[in-house]
């Protein structure tokens, strides 16, 4: 895998919206230490949906750029990492080689993947795209979150180094299919429930459609104005 860009950014006006937002990162410049609830200068507008220990750091893979410079064109927020508000940019791992659970070193931290990421209306600003929430949650081309075990000093150029793997076989690809694809797949939904690395907020998903026999409604999410 190649070498990672770090990116941090502090809450600002997210244009065409009342909201502030923290989606606007740009790559650090030296090295950062890195915390259970983020990187060092990092900042979340809205803490009930953004940050916290399940949702520390965003990486968002580099490799998914050139596909949505086809689709979409030369887009400003396409023209270099950050675009998607992620922490980490890298090549070589992507949803459907990545697990939930999978721990990683990077710098003298240690990482492990909680959950995917699940877009937002605010990326319909970002990229003045109306549908661009909706896209991303279609394609699968979410990205994802880590928790942090250990903390320590990240930079920019340090590599992502595996370390050990939990539960190989629920990648987040799989994941996305039993959230977004086959929504209602009973034996998915109890694995999912029963999958203790999983981040806890994910687990309720599943438990509550295991009980309730429905789906939960996106369009506020996916959306929604403030």
């Amino acid at each position: 895998m190649s070498a990672v860009t770090l990116l941090t950014g502090r809450a600002t006006s997210l244009p065409g919206s009342e909201a502030l937002s923290g989606i606007f990162k740009t790559p650090a410049d030296r090295p950062l230490r890195l915390g259970p609830e983020g990187i060092e200068g990092d900042e979340q507008a809205d803490r009930r949906v953004h940050g916290g220990v399940e949702k520390a750091v965003h990486h968002y893979p580099l490799d998914h750029y050139p596909l949505w410079r086809e689709e979409l064109g030369h887009l400003p927020a396409l023209g270099a990492p950050g675009g998607f508000g992620e922490n980490i940019s890298a090549s070589g791992l992507t949803e459907n080689t990545v697990a939930v659970g999978d721990i990683f070193r990077l710098g003298t931290a240690l990482v492990q993947v909680s959950q995917g990421r699940q877009p937002c209306w605010k990326l319909n600003h970002r990229f003045e795209v109306p549908d661009m929430a909706r896209r991303v949650q279609q394609t699968g081309r979410t990205g994802w979150y880590y928790r942090v075990l250990e903390q320590g000093v990240v930079a920019t150029g340090d590599r992502l180094a595996l370390v050990d793997r939990v539960a190989p076989e629920w990648t987040l690809h799989r994941l996305w299919r039993a959230l977004y694809v086959d929504r209602l797949n009973l034996d998915e939904l109890k694995g999912m429930a029963a999958l203790d690395v999983l981040a806890e907020g994910w687990r309720k998903y599943a438990v509550r459609r295991l009980s309730s026999g429905r789906v939960e409604d996106w369009r506020n999410r996916l959306d929604g104005t403030v």
